[in-house]
């Protein structure tokens, strides 16, 4: 197992298959890089180097206390790619990934360290509700997320998967109970302490300055019946505030699109990363 350690001794597991162009993938709360082995296959079979790692707090990662934030997030992921040398990355994130992918690349991504980046189903612009972002979502329900962790995280961590997160609370939806299990597995592998606090990371961050300040082509792609992250206050605010936005809308899939449906997923990865 690969890992390496961070200035504050906190230690980051990773994943680095393959050889190639570099991709590197920024999982959603409270999974782990278990959550992109659909992709990291389909792309390690395409000729990419393909590498995930498990934000602090989450899966093989430390379990810590402090830097559950996403300033520390960047910071972390920028010591792997220092570390790695990674040269021309494109980096796709999904969900609270997106808000760290948004940080990394406004404040580390140059000197040619990023050629693309992609937002799945992601976080930013941001999400909470305020008199500046009067279509997010009101502070009850992330604190109602704080709540049911800390009352009972297993249970919880059984409630979404099975519900909104992949849509599997809609009529005729096909539901996998495999998929459900991968989601409670990832999600208990990590901390109740650094989950708790990234609910307010992924969810009051400001990452309108972040967008504006990202100079590389960036594919946003997400589901309009994203039930997690709706896309009327992310994707289709965060589209407009990048330099080299693409966005595309996905009618009727969900939060969890990449692995509801990932033939359609990868193929439109592929098909922007060899644009």
């Amino acid at each position: 197992m690969s890992f390496i350690k961070t200035k504050d001794g906190t230690e980051i597991f990773y994943k680095d298959w393959g050889s190639g162009q570099p991709l590197v993938f920024h999982h959603g709360w409270p999974l782990s890089a278990d959550d992109w082995d659909n992709q990291m296959m389909f792309f390690l079979s395409k000729g990419f180097r393909v590498i995930a790692h498990d934000r602090r707090g989450h899966g093989r990662s430390s379990q810590t206390f402090s830097g559950n934030e996403m300033d520390t997030y960047a910071a972390d992921v920028a010591a792997l790619t220092a570390h790695l040398d990674l040269k021309n990355a494109i980096h796709i994130g999904h969900s609270t990934g997106g808000g760290e992918l948004t940080r990394y690349v406004a404040q580390y991504g140059g000197g040619g360290r990023v050629a693309k980046a992609v937002l799945i189903g992601a976080v930013p612009p941001v999400m909470v509700k305020s008199e500046k972002n009067p279509g997010g979502l009101p502070i009850e329900v992330f604190d109602g997320f704080r709540t049911a962790l800390a009352a009972n995280r297993a249970q919880f961590y059984i409630d979404i998967p099975a519900g909104p997160f992949y849509g599997f609370n809609r009529p005729g939806a096909k539901v996998s109970q495999g998929v459900i299990d991968n989601w409670w597995r990832q999600g208990m592998a990590g901390g109740a302490k650094p989950h708790y606090d990234c609910i307010k990371a992924f969810s009051e961050t400001d990452f309108t300055e972040d967008l504006k300040r990202i100079e590389v082509p960036t594919f946003v792609m997400h589901g309009d019946d994203d039930q997690i992250v709706p896309i009327a206050d992310s994707a289709l605010l965060s589209s407009k505030l990048l330099k080299k936005g693409t966005l595309k809308v996905y009618p009727g899939l969900p939060h969890g699109m990449c692995t509801t449906h990932p033939d359609t997923i990868n193929a439109d990865l592929l098909a922007f990363i060899q644009s």
